[in-house]
């Protein structure tokens, strides 16, 4: 790890005063740089016989409204007492001169999270069947909850959500090309970008939206292939439910489905086309049943999603241009970011069909 960058995200001094004065004294502690995330930074501290996490911005200059960590911890600890399976909320902090930004800590959840590939004891049909039951009944879990029981009915403003969603990914996306097309240019998000504004679905239902759901952002049980956590709220609302399934949907590769683009081999992992994995479909038909919402345009919400995931890499290139980061794939935005362009625009011209 580079101590220098670790230095930038947490003064662990500091931090045990923190800890010591809400959680009290241990004669053990530690901190740990998790680095499998690419957005917020996620620590692990021992705390004593507590195993605890702690989320923070990455440092730097950041894009307005990303990496919001504290609405991240009001959704997770309003979600405590449902049926969707999260992380014991502990601590939320807005003093700088802790750690030098916002924070909260919660409980460790262990267990596997399926990013580079399944755990053994899953690789049979049944196993794989339920990682994609599971994933898609969870995200149905989200989308059913009472957010006024749970006191989240303010949490968002659902009118006009969806075209809220392209013009902010599309500002995301300049704020990156501010710095980024020094280097190179990317002239097909523009195209994707007028398609989307053009093509603003309309009337669509609302719900407590994730904003980053998708498969590795959920922890499956050591023993049987069954969600015990979703993480990584930071981006979640009030507002159209099918751009959490668009997204999701995004990162789910079926059979005959061409290979993801090269230079983002490291967002997505391809496992799901093996035998006895749902198919996309498969997926969409369990949601329905279990939402009573019908998902239509499709095109939309997944090049939506795949333009969400170019502007993301576009930010993170900027911060690896600006030296705000030492995550090893954010250089790989140079060529990658163009290559996502390309495949939001197949899925628009129907050349990556559902």
């Amino acid at each position: 790890m580079n101590g220098e960058y670790f230095e930038r995200i947490v003064d662990p001094d500091r931090l045990a005063v923190y800890l010591e004065s809400e959680l009290g004294a241990v004669d053990e502690y530690d901190v740990e740089h998790h680095q499998e995330g690419h957005s917020n930074e996620t620590l692990f501290v021992t705390w004593g016989e507590r195993e605890l996490v702690i989320r923070r911005p990455p440092p730097g200059d950041i894009a307005e409204t990303a990496h919001d960590v504290l609405r991240e911890y009001r959704v997770i600890d309003a979600l405590q007492e449902t049926s969707v399976p999260v992380p014991e909320t502990v601590l939320a902090c807005e003093n700088h001169d802790v750690i030098g930004s916002d924070f909260y800590v919660m409980e460790r959840i262990r267990g596997d999270v399926l990013r580079a590939g399944e755990p053994e004891r899953f690789q049979h049909p049944d196993a794989r069947r339920c990682i994609g039951t599971e994933l898609i009944d969870t995200l149905a879990a989200i989308h059913t909850v009472d957010v006024e029981a749970v006191g989240l009915d303010e949490f968002g403003h659902p009118p006009g959500f969806t075209h809220r969603q392209v013009k902010r990914w599309s500002e995301q996306l300049m704020w990156a090309f501010e710095v980024t097309t020094d280097e190179r240019e990317v002239p097909l998000l523009y195209d994707v970008m007028e398609w989307l504004q053009a093509n603003v679905p309309e009337d669509t239902p609302s719900t407590l939206v994730h904003g980053d759901y998708k498969l590795d952002n959920v922890i499956y049980a050591r023993d049987e292939p069954t969600i015990v956590g979703v993480f990584d709220w930071e981006m979640s609302t009030l507002g159209d439910p099918f751009t959490d399934l668009g997204w999701m949907l995004s990162y789910w590769w079926d059979e005959d489905d061409p290979d993801p683009p090269q230079a983002t081999d490291t967002l997505t992992a391809t496992f799901m086309q093996r035998d006895g994995y749902n198919t996309r479909r498969d997926l969409i038909e369990r949601y329905e049943a279990a939402t009573g919402f019908t998902f239509e345009n499709n095109r939309f919400y997944r090049a939506l999603a795949v333009y969400k995931l170019a502007a993301l890499g576009e930010m993170f290139f900027r911060r690896y241009l600006e030296g705000n980061s030492d995550d090893p794939m954010y250089p790989q935005m140079r060529d990658g970011v163009g290559q996502l362009a390309a495949r939001a625009q197949r899925i628009i011209d129907g050349e990556e069909p559902l």
